[in-house]
């Protein structure tokens, strides 16, 4: 059967932190007195050297620039669906046999620039 494991609180987290810091203790001296493995310590450390106050938010409230993250993954994703179906739409669009279709063609070079003609190839 696998191993229960222990969920620990914002406080203690941030609260054995401030000890190590404080204290002077060693990381693996102080890890074993609160009973937790040396490298929750280090990542607790870690997380909150790099987040500070906003470290250790727990399950189901992200910190604010991963949910701004979360939310432009989505947004783009939808706008992916979307354009992939106007895409879909403009290829069906343009193999139907009964509708002329329009496509650019090179026209004559005059001066340097080259003129783009819109033609009509029917059928």
């Amino acid at each position: 059967m696998a191993e229960h494991q222990p969920t620990y609180t914002r406080e203690f987290k941030q609260e054995a932190v401030r000890l190590l810091h404080e204290s002077g203790k060693k990381q693996a001296q102080l890890a074993r007195e609160l009973g937790i493995s040396e490298s929750s310590l280090w990542r607790w450390r870690t997380q909150y050297e790099e987040h500070g106050a906003q470290a250790f938010p727990g399950s189901g409230h992200p910190r604010p620039e991963e949910a701004e993250l979360r939310h432009l993954k989505h947004e783009l994703e939808v706008v992916q669906q979307e354009r992939d179906i106007l895409k879909r739409g403009m290829l069906l669009r343009s193999t139907t046999a009964d509708e002329p279709r329009y496509t650019w063609k090179e026209g004559s070079q005059r001066a340097g620039r080259s003129s783009r003609l819109l033609s009509l190839e029917l059928g």
